[in-house]
């Protein structure tokens, strides 16, 4: 019989395969789990001067709706408004961007990842 993973272990599981993925293609990683009331961002990463804001979305294999499409426009406010937060606490003016990563796990282990650069950007 199959263990039941929670959503968070799931949230974590792809967290951290995206952090290698990053770290592989030469990012720094900033912060993980910026919160603010309102909003929060899973990673923020930083390579050639520009700030990646970095949603994650982990699903099961086969599930009903894809990590790409929890990411609707609610969800990106939320975001946008965290990563205005965060870049007021920096002392230097920094070009950034919001990139989206999709996670699919087959049980706990990463089957595939689909990393998009600027897949949205703050534009009301």
């Amino acid at each position: 019989m199959t263990e039941k993973i929670s959503s968070r272990k799931i949230g974590n599981i792809g967290e951290d395969a995206v952090c290698r993925f990053l770290e592989k293609n030469k990012y720094e990683i900033l912060d993980r789990n910026f919160t603010i009331r309102g909003g929060e961002i899973d990673i923020i990463a930083r390579k050639n001067g520009i700030i990646a804001f970095v949603e994650v979305k982990t699903r099961k294999k086969n599930s009903l709706t894809s990590g790409e499409e929890a990411v609707g426009i609610s969800k990106r406010k939320h975001i946008i408004q965290a990563a205005e937060r965060y870049l007021v606490r920096l002392d230097e003016p920094c070009s950034c961007r919001f990139d989206v990563a999709a996670v699919e796990l087959d049980g706990n282990k990463v089957v595939k990842l689909r990393y998009y650069v600027s897949a949205f950007d703050a534009s009301k």
